[in-house]
């Protein structure tokens, strides 16, 4: 099991002491540190920023989102941070939702599948440098020839040659299609609700991808980051309290009413009803109401809380069930340390 620290996104202020997490990170023996965005900060300047005093270990982002760039930006991104690192690049992408995508980013969110589709299709030509890189699809036509085309585009290579051909692609993926094509297509998945409990939910749509015509890896070769709070604590309760709004937010305040994905993949976990409950609360400005309905048992599921020996035995049942790595936001370099110390 490899340990991988998720830094995240910022919020109204940039955070303090990341230099300090990361350096502990790389001297504990992570394997990787991740970045995030939603609507603030990117996820490639911090990675390259804080990624710079870093020799060892991987820089991911978890999860850059596509519409935000184009296909060839994304892979111009992560071109040039591979050659300044070293070659130690994994690129995490995913599509967001509705909300952010076109209340944003002004692009519109339908096929996200489809979208998915032909953004690593065009990245993976991009840094293969093998032909120049077209696309035939209606999403990114490479040459563009749709409406205000001048007629002059033409296909092009990049002008620095890569430093890998293949750099590991990730996909963040919730729902079973979405699963499913992730492990047809991609290196690795994302998964932002995996738990021990739910993990047998997902096999089939895994086995879907893997077992399709073409597809790229095999479970003895494929990523999977599953994000988890780890702490060590003689204090479970207080812990698990402290997760609850985090959890409630995800389940009733992410997305709109009638799409919010994250409260689907609670609904497919058998929370249907408290989902459906928390979302009112949520929705009505009833924040705290809504925290206090989680369950401590679905807390406990996502997480890993308590003394040293049961965290050491709940990561062995995370790993028993495929995930090769979990991302982990710590607060300090004193807790990177002290979890590296007990998972050693």
């Amino acid at each position: 099991m490899k340990l991988g620290l998720q830094l995240g996104y910022w919020g109204a202020q940039p955070p303090a002491g990341t230099a300090e997490l990361v350096s502990a990170a790389e001297e504990a023996g992570f394997d990787a540190i991740f970045t995030a965005e939603a609507w603030g900060s990117d996820a490639f300047t911090p990675l390259a920023w804080w990624g710079r005093e870093t020799s060892r270990v991987r820089l991911g982002t978890s999860i850059v989102q596509m519409s935000g760039r184009t296909p060839t930006s994304i892979a111009m991104h992560a071109l040039t941070l591979d050659h300044l690192s070293g070659g130690r690049v994994v690129l995490g992408m995913g599509v967001s939702g509705p909300q952010v995508v076109e209340g944003w980013y002004g692009q519109p969110f339908s096929k996200p599948l489809a979208r998915t589709r032909e953004v690593v299709s065009i990245i993976r030509q991009v840094l293969a440098r093998e032909e120049k890189v077209t696309n035939d699809g209606p999403h990114y036509p490479l040459p563009y020839v749709g409406e205000g085309a001048t007629g002059l585009g033409k296909p092009l290579k990049p002008i620095v040659h890569p430093l890998r051909s293949d750099i590991p692609i990730w996909l963040g993926a919730e729902g079973p299609k979405n699963v499913a094509q992730t492990a047809e297509i991609a290196d690795g998945w994302i998964p932002i609700f995996y738990t021990p409990k739910s993990a047998a939910m997902y096999q089939p749509w895994l086995d879907e991808g893997f077992a399709r015509e073409g597809a790229r890896r095999t479970r003895d070769d494929f990523e999977i980051a599953a994000t988890c709070h780890v702490q060590i604590t003689d204090d479970k309760q207080v812990v698990l309290d402290g997760m609850k709004p985090v959890t409630a937010l995800y389940m009733g305040g992410m997305g709109a009413k009638d799409q919010n994905f994250h409260k689907q993949v609670f609904e497919r976990m058998g929370y249907a009803e408290l989902a459906a409950e928390v979302q009112a609360l949520y929705l009505e400005g009833r924040k705290d109401e809504a925290a206090a309905r989680i369950p401590d048992e679905l807390v406990d599921d996502m997480h890993i809380i308590g003394s040293a020996g049961e965290v050491r035995e709940r990561v062995a049942q995370w790993e028993e069930t495929g995930v090769t790595t979990l991302l982990l936001s710590c607060r300090s370099a004193a807790e990177v340390r002290e979890i590296a110390e007990v998972l050693a």
